[in-house]
Order: C-alpha cells, then structure tokens, then sequence
C-alpha cells in the first residue's frame, strides 16, 4: 500500500470523524484506543454534518476514483442506511479537464494522423470531463472535405489505468481491513463490493469494448420506437480513443424542456419501463449504468416520445436460468405466493440447497407483507426486489453479480420513471410483459427455434451415442458385482439390527445415482450406473 496515498486516506478519515459511522459499542477496544487522538483534533464543520454528508465529502477529497466508488455504493441500499443512500446520490463524476495539447496528442498516437487530417473540425475546449475520460466535439470530413457529421470524441485520461490500480488496491486493503476488523464487516461483504467496482471500472478503461456494447444495442432496438444508440464510427475507434455520433436530445431530468415542447410524460416514464424489461428478458442485454446523466429524450415527437442513450461501457446479462426464475420470482412474488418464491430461490441456487423452506417463506412473508398492502402504483418495483435479497442474504445467499447489475439497473429505471411522472405504476407495465414472455418463452415456435440453433450440434454429436452408450453400460457391468456384495453386507447387517445405517447408505446411493443423471451432459452421456445405484438402493429398502 503507498504510504503517502495511506497518509492522505487517514488525515481525511480522521478531518470527517469517519470511525463515528460505526457505534463505538460495535468497535474493538484497540480501534477505539486509536481513534481516541482523532478526539482532541479540531472537527470544524464535520461535527455539524451528518453522517452521509460526512462520507460524500471525504469520499470527494480522495478524488475521482473514490468517487465513482461511491456511486456505485449509492447503489446498494441493501448496505448501507437511507440516508448515506441518499447523500451519496449526490456525487458528481466531474474533474477539471487535461490539457488540449495532451489530449490532441493521444488522438493523434492512436489513430496515426494529425487532427486537422482526421477531422474538418475540432473543438479544443470539452464538452465534459469526468474521472476517466473527456469528451471533445469534432466534425468529420465528407466526401469533397467539407465538414460532414457532427460526432463527439472521447479519450482517456492519460495514465489513468495506473491511477485506478493503485486506488483499487487501497480499496481492497481496507475492504479486508472492515471484514476482519469491524463486528459488522463481514455481513457488508465490502471484498466482494470492491470487487464488483473493480469490474465496472476495469470495464470502462476499453473504448472498443464501449464501442462493441453500443453497437449491440443499437442493433437490439434498430426498428424500435423506444430507444436509439449513437452510431459507432469504428475506423475512428480505438482502445483509449472512441467515436460516436453526437446526438441532439433533452436531458431526461431537464423536466421544464420535456414539458415545454409537450412531451407525453406518461408514456416516456412507462416506455422506459418497457426498455428495461425488453433489455433483460427479450435481448438478454442490458444497459447497466442507465443513471439519469447517461439518458435523453428525442426532440422528435413529443407525443410519442423516444429515449437516447449513452454511455454503454457497463452493461449486464443473464443466464438462460437466472432469467427464468427471475420471472417467476417477480410473478410469485406479487401474486404473494411467498412459499413458491422460497423454492425458487432454492431451486436456483442462489440460496443453499439445504435452506428450511418454511422459515424462509415466513421471512420473506414478514419483509413483503407490509409492502404489499398498498396500492400497487405506491410499490417501489426496485425496492421489493433489494427486500427479497437483503431476505435472502440472512440466509446465506451469495452474492450474485448478475443480479446486483440488474438491481441498480432497475432502481436507476424506476427512480427515472417516478421522476418523470410520478403516479407510474411499474407492475402495470411489467406484469404483462413477464406473463407474455413466460408464454412465449414455452411456445412452440421457441422450442422449433431452439431445436434450429443447437440442432447442428446435436447432429454432430449423434454419431457418437453408440459408443457412449456401450461404456456406460460397461461401467454399469463391471459396478454390479460390487453392488451386489455391498447387498449382501448390508442385508446381514440388518438382520443383526441395524436397518437405520443399511437405509443410511441406501439414501446415499439414491443421492449418487440421482446426482448423476441431473449431471452436466445428460442428454450425452447417460451413465448407466446411475440407474444400477438406484435399482440397488431400492432393493436395500424393501429388503425383508
């Protein structure tokens, strides 16, 4: 850990009293036998804020890192209390710009001409600068080199990976230091939440992979009347350098401008509901960093107003099994079917598959029943769902990185739409979509499309079932004497008494031999053997 970042760390701890957010009764004797100088320092206005104000502004002296640490933290409710929440929603990712020169110079390393050869235009001063890149206007040339296509470039912060490194790696040593330390670390996970942010930030540090989400994207919603992606120039792209095209919209919080050139604000909160849940359950793509500095409104048809998104270096997805229980979970979940919820969590994975069913449905009967007795258009959507896995947690759910996205996703989407119009009932766009897509999703022009895309691997693999299904029923062959002499141990073993250890193994053998055939490649290796274990464990139980 350097040592003068570590000074600095700890004068700003010590300037906002930080160890106040943990109550002295939860803090270790030695802790509070260190921090006792931190009292006879003058606290100036620290003393006179409270303790979210406090954490934002420390957070804003160690600089920029600390700070998109920060947002990510504002995401995560099910961590932190209300009011840091609230405070840290506050952050703003903005830095004094590099130098013209600097930055000119990169564009021009990168992409190997001068800017006068690359561009009919280029505006020196940015037109944004945050943590890790800057953004410059700039027009292409045409045809003739005349001034074509308004686009705006972006380019990273020189040295900036190093910078993020060595901040990561501060991260992480005080992560270990709260888990190991602190009588509350441990159930905050803050390794586990460093590590997230690691793959966030790392992730906006490669503009062609920025570059390839966007064109993703655009090519998701290309006929849609519901969301447009800047256009990717990619002979301008490169790893620290991206071209977009510069789009014209009105900022999606700039609510005077929306109301001003009539825009049908019920529609535009609603459609941003539908964009999400066409993201995640029909594209299986998500945008994941959809914060309201990132999301404009088309100038074009206020009536049927359309969104324009930026910023695609963070996006989301899920397996085809999260996706399916996730539906299932929502629909259970407001159909207050808690028991069903409890098993799919169960069924999942995302809780241990030897989890009491009961007193996890009474837990989240307890979080959700409250909740539930409002009116549905009071819900918060997001809010429902942080409840179930904070519920979830206290029976050792792991954390999912998939589902964190997604929460912050939705919270970001539903907090937008609330904005905008705030009588939004989210269920009633999103129940209808989650009951279609259950149906679709089990239709037989899916399963036919389905058959279509893995049929040419099914084929190539038919040839060789044959030849599976021979060794399999050899192993089955040479475990069968094996089986039969533990049968007779066993039998033996129960005339003199001991049925409860002879039925013992024989659940072990139904666990074994089921274990294998719900194995990974069942549809291509069927193992014999597992139907020898359960032919020989149920003749154990009716064993006389």
């Amino acid at each position: 850990m350097p040592i003068a970042r570590s000074v600095t760390i700890a004068r700003v701890f010590l300037r906002y009293r930080l160890n106040e957010l943990v109550p002295a009764e939860s803090q270790p004797l030695w802790l509070r036998v260190l921090w006792a100088p931190a009292k006879l320092l003058p606290s100036g206005k620290a003393k006179r804020m409270g303790r979210g104000e406090r954490l934002r502004r420390a957070l804003e002296d160690l600089g920029p890192i600390f700070v998109k640490f920060g947002q990510l933290l504002s995401t995560r409710p099910d961590l932190l209390p209300p009011d840091m929440v609230e405070e840290l929603n506050h952050l703003q990712d903005n830095v004094p710009p590099y130098p013209a020169d600097q930055c000119i110079a990169r564009i021009e390393a990168a992409l190997g001409a001068s800017v006068d050869e690359l561009f009919a235009e280029f505006e020196r001063e940015p037109l944004a600068s945050a943590s890790v890149a800057q953004v410059h206007a700039a027009r292409l040339k045409g045809e003739n080199g005349e001034a074509g296509q308004s686009v705006v470039v972006k380019v990273l912060r020189p040295g900036i990976g190093r910078i993020i490194g060595q901040d990561l790696q501060l991260l992480r040593h005080i992560a270990r230091w709260i888990e190991r330390f602190l009588p509350d670390g441990k159930r905050m996970r803050p390794v586990e939440v460093v590590e997230d942010y690691r793959h966030t930030i790392e992730g906006e540090l490669d503009l062609v992979r920025e570059a390839a989400n966007g064109s993703e994207l655009k090519r998701n919603f290309a006929s849609s009347p519901l969301l447009y992606i800047p256009e990717v120039y990619w002979d301008y792209t490169r790893e620290n350098v991206l071209v977009l095209e510069r789009i014209d919209g009105i900022p999606v919080t700039d609510l005077d401008q929306l109301r001003a050139q009539g825009t049908n604000m019920a529609l535009l909160a609603e459609r941003g509901v539908e964009i999400f849940f066409k993201q995640v359950f029909e594209h299986n793509f998500f945008h994941a960093d959809m914060h309201p500095g990132n999301i404009f409104v088309s100038r074009e048809n206020p009536e049927r107003p359309k969104y324009i998104a930026i910023d695609t270096a963070i996006v989301g997805s899920l397996t085809r099994e999260d996706q399916y229980y996730l539906a299932r979970n929502l629909l259970a979940m407001f159909r207050r079917d808690y028991r069903m919820v409890a098993e799919l969590h169960v069924q999942s994975g995302w809780v241990r598959r030897d989890t009491p069913i009961n007193a996890f449905e009474a837990a989240i009967r307890a979080v959700c029943e409250p909740i539930f007795e409002k009116p549905l258009g009071e819900i918060s959507f997001a809010r429902v769902l942080i409840s179930l896995f904070q519920t979830a947690r206290r029976f050792d759910m792991e954390v999912q990185p998939q589902l964190v996205l997604l929460q912050k996703t939705l919270l970001n989407i539903e907090g937008l739409g609330r904005q905008l119009y705030p009588q939004l009932d989210l269920w009633k766009t999103a129940h209808p979509f989650l009951e279609r897509w259950m149906r679709e999703r089990i239709h037989p022009k899916t399963i036919l499309g389905e058959i279509r895309r893995y049929g040419p691997e099914w084929l190539e693999k038919f040839p060789q079932l044959p030849q599976l299904a021979f060794s399999a029923l050899e192993q089955g062959r040479d475990l069968a004497p094996q089986l039969h002499r533990l049968g007779i141990e066993l039998a033996h073993s129960k005339r003199r008494g001991r049925t409860r250890y002879a039925r013992m193994i024989a659940g072990v053998m139904l666990a074994a031999g089921a274990g294998l055939v719900a194995s990974p490649g069942l549809l291509t290796q069927i193992p014999a053997a597992s139907w020898a274990l359960g032919a020989a464990a149920l003749a154990l139980l009716l064993w006389p």
